[in-house]
Formats: structure tokens, C-alpha cells, sequence
């Protein structure tokens, strides 16, 4: 079996050769680099990873760069990519690299694993990618792949299976050639044996996969689904201008999204208005002006139902420290995640919006500027 496997390696290490795609990560073995760049790809499609790998290392080209940093610029890099935690984990692990080993990356395996999340896929790419160390790095397309080859049946969720592929993925790695393997690997999972319909016909081990051998390569490898639907909370998102600017949250570092800039939300309540529930949270005395829509926002565990409405203030408020009013032309340099960006788009397509605020205003806001009022006056 051991030479069978390694046979398959080699043929998977040459075939990666001639066939391996132009990424801006290959292009380099600077281990933060790769790093960075394995961070970014867990979760998130390689066509997109590209342009924030591109702009991230240009901002924070080195792990100093990076370690002295302030998180929100950190976050504002990431916006976009989803997953916030990764980047915040990559940022203390920065510092961890340049005060633990004087910014140079570590090259042992329990060193680098026991750095801030990095888990044993991330830390055995990097060690096998950047240093040539023959740690097996066995991520989704790792996990479908060798399924596949060993012909294995049992569920790639549990610990268990994990554990057997991994095993499997260490016989397979050619004699000091981890780097290009671990590679080839991902690059076959990524453009041949993909989840639905392999293509077996263009598969460079297809000789030496069992699942082909069998007839079962598409109905390996057997993974439980996860019910999405069954963690919806149901929000209510308060959009709140006054002069150009729109009252945002800096979000406490201990919740979902924390240390990032969102709208005002509180959870819906069937035994109290929105109104009501805002006070309640933020000491805000709102009254709705306009219903803008309902976002749906999924996370890996949960998904978000944000009904959307303008709000005005009733009275100038005493705002909590965790409010801010953000000029519009400055939200861009903010952390702000998708699921708020996707509230912000609504607004945006509201062309009613401008007199509407105008409204509220000269009912409301009488001690609102000159200077805010022209804001909102239509033209002449």
C-alpha cells in the first residue's frame, strides 16, 4: 500500500509540473507570504483571494508591518473576505512572531501550531510549502481527494476519518518534495477532482484512485450536511443620517463581528416595537420614517435577518460610547463586514431618500445646522 501511495504522489507531483496555475503566492517563499495567503484561501475562492492577497501584502509587507499595525487597519484590509477572526488571529500572531522569535517565522510544527489560529491544515501547508517539510496539509480538497484515491467511506466530518486521510496524505508526500505535493493536491481538488462530476477522464492518477476504480467517484466522499436554516435570528437595522453622515456602532470586541463598524441593531422582540427595543439598547428616541427591505446574511453557523428601516431622532441624544457619527465619505475606510455593506446598498438604491431625510429633519431636528440642512435642501 505504502508504495502505491507513493507512486500516486509522483505522478501527482509531475502532473502539478506542467499544470499548476500562475497564482501570486507561488510566485514567492517568504513564509509570511504564504501564510497570509493560506488565511485568506480557507473558506474563500481563489478568484478572490487574489486582488486582497495582492493589496494586503503591499500594506503590510513584512510580519513587522503587520505586528505594528492597529487593528482596525487590519480589519479594514480584510473587509470583504468575511471570516473577521481570521484576521484578527493574524494580526496577534504578528506580534507573537516578531516578539517570540524576532519576526522570523518559526519552521517546527508545534511552534507554528500553537501560534494564534493556526490549526494543523495551516500550520502543515506552511511547513510544507514554504520550508519543504513533509507535514501533510489536508484541507477540504485534501479531505475529497484522498477519500477518493483510498476508497474511503466513512463521514470526512468526523475526527476520525480526518485523522485516517492524514494519515495517507504523510505515505503519499515524494522523498523532498512536500512543497509541490502539497500543491498538487489542492490543485487537483481545485480544477479536476472537484465535488460534483469529477473529471476523471483528465485526472493524472485516475488508475490509481479506488473510487474510480469502483464506480464510486460520485457518490464519495460521504459528508453529513449541516442544516443551515436552523440557527435565522431576526433583527431589527436602524439607518439613522444627520448631515452627511450616518450614525454607526463600533462593535464590542466579545461579539460576532467584534472590534468592526456596523449599523444599530437589536433583536426582534413580538413583545415590543423596534422603537421601544432601541431605547432600550442604545437610548436612542427614534420614530420610523421609511421601510428600506429585509437583508438575509449567512455565516458558516447562523443566519442573519435584518429588517431595514430609516429612522429620525425624536431629540438630540446623549450617544453611548459605542456609537459614532461616520461621514459617508469616510465608510470606506472603515471595517465594516458584508452583512452591513448589503444594508448599505439598500439605502443606496432608495432615490426617494434625500427628500425624506429632509422631511424628518425639519420635523424633528430643530437644532439642526445650517451646514446639515444644506445638505438636504433639493436644488434650486
Amino acid at each position: 500500500m505504502d508504495n502505491k501511495l507513493k507512486n500516486v504522489g509522483i505522478k501527482l507531483t509531475e502532473w502539478y509540473s506542467g499544470n499548476k496555475r500562475d497564482l501570486p503566492w507561488r510566485q514567492t517563499k517568504d513564509p509570511y507570504k504564504i501564510w497570509i495567503s493560506e488565511v485568506m484561501l480557507q473558506q474563500t475562492r481563489v478568484d478572490t483571494v487574489t486582488g486582497y492577497f495582492n493589496e494586503f501584502t503591499r500594506r503590510f509587507p513584512d510580519v513587522f508591518k503587520l505586528a505594528a499595525a492597529d487593528e482596525q487597519s487590519v480589519l479594514s484590509a480584510w473587509k470583504g473576505l468575511g471570516y473577521y477572526s481570521r484576521a484578527r488571529n493574524l494580526h496577534r500572531a504578528a506580534k507573537e512572531i516578531v516578539a517570540r522569535y524576532g519576526g522570523r517565522f518559526p519552521d517546527k510544527y508545534e511552534e507554528v501550531r500553537a501560534l494564534p489560529g493556526i490549526g494543523s491544515y495551516t500550520a502543515g501547508a506552511v511547513l510544507s510549502i514554504a520550508f519543504n517539510q513533509p507535514h501533510p496539509a489536508v484541507d477540504g480538497n485534501a479531505l475529497r481527494v484522498v477519500s477518493r484515491i483510498g476508497q474511503i467511506e466513512g463521514d470526512i466530518a468526523l475526527d476520525s476519518t480526518k485523522k485516517m486521510i492524514s494519515k495517507l496524505v504523510e505515505e503519499m508526500i515524494p522523498e523532498g518534495r512536500a512543497k509541490d505535493f502539497s500543491q498538487a493536491l489542492m490543485e487537483l481538488g481545485a480544477l479536476v477532482c472537484v465535488p460534483a462530476k469529477p473529471m476523471c477522464g483528465k485526472c493524472p492518477i485516475a488508475n490509481g484512485c479506488g473510487a474510480y476504480l469502483s464506480g464510486k467517484q460520485d457518490i464519495l466522499p460521504v459528508k453529513r450536511k449541516k442544516n443551515r436554516g436552523e440557527n435565522q435570528v431576526s433583527y431589527w437595522v436602524a439607518v439613522v443620517r444627520e448631515g452627511g453622515k450616518i450614525l454607526m456602532e463600533h462593535r464590542k470586541g466579545e461579539t460576532l463581528l467584534g472590534q468592526m463598524w456596523g449599523l444599530p441593531m437589536v433583536e426582534h422582540s413580538p413583545d415590543f416595537s423596534e422603537e421601544r427595543l432601541f431605547a432600550g439598547k442604545y437610548g436612542l428616541s427614534l420614530k420610523k420614517r421609511e421601510w428600506l427591505g429585509t437583508v438575509r446574511h449567512v455565516f458558516s453557523h447562523r443566519t442573519w435577518k435584518m429588517n431595514t428601516a430609516v429612522y429620525s431622532l425624536r431629540e438630540k441624544p446623549d450617544l453611548p460610547p459605542t456609537l459614532h457619527w461616520v461621514r459617508e465619505g469616510d465608510m470606506d475606510d472603515l471595517a465594516v463586514p458584508t452583512a452591513f455593506r448589503k444594508v448599505l446598498r439598500l439605502l443606496g438604491q432608495k432615490e426617494s431618500y434625500e427628500q425624506v431625510s429632509l422631511d424628518s429633519f425639519s420635523e424633528d431636528y430643530g437644532w439642526m445646522t445650517a451646514e446639515s440642512r444644506e445638505r438636504y435642501e433639493p436644488d434650486k
